[in-house]
């Protein structure tokens, strides 16, 4: 099971540099494998409105939460000690503390393009590398 990061989506709906590695990897794990926090999704909300890409909202959503069966994945208010703790372990900023703490409390592979993870426990995954060991 998997924990995709705000910026692997973005890197879809976008069309940047990484899309078809992305694109291969959404096409061979089954959603139900799949899971982005509800922090990640709002954000990613906020970067298709800024850019007046609400059609691709409305796919995005359709495809992954309607149509698909991704998970969603959420920090309890009640639960933002483990979040501070995580933060302060491995100096990340809010947004990666929210996914790595996430990822713990859901037992998850991290799969993300971002670095800072590489300094925790968990790590991360790219898509390829994910695909790769499959």
């Amino acid at each position: 099971m998997y924990l995709i990061d705000t910026n692997i989506w973005l890197e879809r709906l976008l069309g940047q540099a990484r899309s078809d590695e992305v694109g291969d990897f959404l096409t061979r794990i089954p959603s139900s494998e799949l899971y982005i926090t509800d922090f990640a999704f709002h954000s990613i909300c906020v970067v298709l409105t800024r850019l007046r890409r609400e059609q691709a909202l409305l796919d995005f959503a359709q495809d992954a939460f309607i149509d698909g069966d991704v998970a969603l994945a959420t920090i309890l208010p009640e639960e933002m000690q483990s979040l501070i703790d995580v933060r302060e372990q491995f100096n990340l900023d809010f947004d990666d503390a929210y996914q790595y703490a996430a990822a713990e409390k859901y037992d998850l592979v991290i799969v993300s393009f971002d670095n800072d993870f590489n300094q925790t426990a968990r790590g991360r995954r790219t898509p390829a590398e994910v695909l790769a060991d499959l």
